[in-house]
This record gives C-alpha cells, structure tokens and sequence, in this order.
C-alpha cells in the first residue's frame, strides 16, 4: 500500500503592509555665498556682512585667509580696489558695499536697509557714500582692531578732521530721525556703513559727545555685532602691521 504522506497547509497570503513613504530630505543651502576676511580687522567685510544679515539673507561665510597676498593689501590699504566683501546670489556677483546694499535692497525691499522717505533715503545714500568713499586718514591712523585697546591714546592731527565730521554725521541723523540709529528706529544700510567706526572710536578711546557714545553702544549691543566680535576675538592670527604698540 502506498504510504499516506501528510499535505502541509498552504501559509495564507499575507496582506501587503502599507508603509509611509519619506520624502528624502536635503540639507538647506543657502540662497547665497559671501567671501569676506579677517573678522578682527576687516572693517569692509564687516560692512557686508552687517548689511547681509539685516535683510535677512540666508548666506554662507567664504573666509579668505589674511595671508592671502590680495587680502593682505586690502586691510594694509594698499589694494587698488577693494574687492572684499563679495556676495554671489543666483548667479550675480556683487563685492562694493554700496552696490551691496544697493543689490539687497532690490532683492529685499522689505527689509528697511534704507529709509521709505524720498528725502531720507537721499540723505542715507549721501552719507554711506561719505563712508564709502572718505575719510582715509581716520582709516590709515585708526585701523579696526577687535582684539585691540589702547587708552589715551593720541590722535593723530590728519585723522581728527575725520573724527569731527563723522561726529556732525551722526549728531545730525541722531537729531533728525529720532535714533537710536541714523535713521530712526530701523537699523539699516548707514548703520552697517557706520559699525566699523564705532569700533574704532571704542578701541582707541576716541572723546565723543554724549549723543555719539550712546550710539556707539547702540552699535556694539546689536546681536549681530556680538556675534561678530565673539567671532574674531577667536582668530587666531594677528597682522602686526596693523597691531600697533603705544
């Protein structure tokens, strides 16, 4: 007799469990670049960056070494052009700061780096200009140093024309539109223009007028401009070109 094998059950059909597809994430990259240098001396890179983050945009820092020989001229003065700061943004190339504000106002209308007001707005432009354009003797006898203090220190006779004038500036604006910046309460493209000089005012004890000192600590109170300074206080290469001794 043949022999009986016993048939095993088929396994019922399992039902296909529904899983929840992902979607792949992608690490955010910024909207834009911008190249700047030493944070403890570049008062240009300091400009733009300033200028970058008041209207908000989402960029990542290109940080060119000081002892890169173009780098190198530019805080020592000597470049013939100053190309530093540089912001690059869906394919435009932008390195003056005028023109750096100029581009993120456009792109960031809403962002207040200028005044709404016509005639405000002319006044903020004349004075940035000022900035961008003058006063080389406070720049070569005052250069920004974050790192640095120097009490009682003696003001070279060519640099103080440039300090009483940017005095006037600010006491000006402060009168004219409210403070506690330039142009009222909106921090903007003057302010940004401004920043480096109020450090430079702070590390070499510059005497000011009241309106000007407390613009000065209105300037350094910006979360921005802590950031900044925490920044290059870790730098850890100093120029001592521009690391005077008194």
């Amino acid at each position: 007799m043949p022999i009986a094998t016993a048939v095993k059950p088929k396994a019922a059909a399992r039902k296909p469990v529904a899983r929840a597809v992902l979607p792949k994430t992608k690490a955010a990259v910024p909207a834009a670049t911008l190249t700047i240098s030493s944070k403890n001396y570049s008062s240009w890179s300091l400009r733009g960056w300033l200028m970058a983050r008041f209207a908000g945009l989402d960029f990542a820092e290109v940080m060119v070494s000081p002892d890169d020989a173009a780098a190198r001229k530019e805080l020592l003065l000597l470049a013939p052009s100053i190309r530093v700061p540089c912001l690059t943004h869906e394919g435009a190339k932008v390195w003056n700061t005028l023109a750096i504000a100029q581009y993120l106002n456009e792109i960031r209308p809403n962002a207040g780096l200028m005044p709404a007001e016509r005639i405000a707005r002319a006044h903020c432009r004349s004075v940035s200009g000022e900035m961008n354009s003058g006063f080389a003797n406070l720049r070569a006898s005052l250069p920004m140093n974050l790192k640095g203090h120097f009490p009682g220190h003696k003001i070279w006779a060519g640099a103080q024309p440039d300090i009483d004038r940017i005095v006037e500036i600010w006491t000006e604006c402060l009168a004219s539109y409210g403070g506690p910046f330039l142009f009222g309460k909106q921090r903007g493209m003057a302010d940004a223009m401004y920043a480096p000089v109020a450090t430079r005012f702070l590390t070499y004890d510059v005497k000011l007028n009241k309106e000007c000192i407390v613009y000065c600590q209105t300037i350094m109170a910006m979360p921005e401009m802590k950031e900044w300074v925490a920044a290059a206080k870790l730098e850890p290469d100093d120029i001592e070109e521009l690391d005077m001794d008194f």
